[in-house]
């Protein structure tokens, strides 16, 4: 085979795609010890408490495109006990970190609302971090249906 210029550039080319990262190996779901990893950085390795967090999600969403989530914190919203975070995980997404929202005391009320996307049938988890550096979850399964036929 005769090495002409333009198949010296087309392999140049190639051989730069692959060495910045063309065949790096993703994996298509995340595993559990890559959430509890994420979830111990969010928490800054504190053990989550029971209690003052409410995630309300379907306990069977048809489509998994758009599952309506809502998150509620019981907290008075004062300059000394507020809610600082909240971030929301999925363990089967390829990236287990959904959302994460943000308050102050001039949020008024720890609520938030919104649609996320769910590869698969799988645990969603909400975490609460407060001022005081205490950290709160829940955590509710979603199954999810391909077509709407509870396949």
């Amino acid at each position: 085979m005769r090495l002409t210029r333009r198949r010296f550039f087309a392999l140049s080319t190639g051989t730069a795609v692959v060495a910045l990262g063309g065949l790096r190996s993703v994996p298509a779901f995340a595993s559990v010890d890559e959430t509890r990893k994420m979830l111990s950085s969010f928490t800054g390795g504190k053990e989550p408490q029971a209690g003052r967090i409410v995630l309300t999600a379907p306990e069977i969403a048809e489509n998994g495109n758009t599952v309506p989530i809502t998150v509620q914190v019981e907290s008075p919203m004062t300059d000394d006990d507020h809610v600082e975070s909240v971030i929301i995980l999925a363990e089967g997404n390829p990236n287990p970190g959904v959302a994460t929202f943000h308050f102050t005391p001039m949020s008024g009320d720890a609520t938030a609302t919104t649609r996320i996307r769910l590869a698969q049938t799988q645990n969603v988890v909400a975490v609460a971090r407060m001022k005081d550096g205490t950290v709160y979850s829940d955590r509710k399964e979603v199954k999810v249906t391909i077509g709407g036929c509870g396949g």
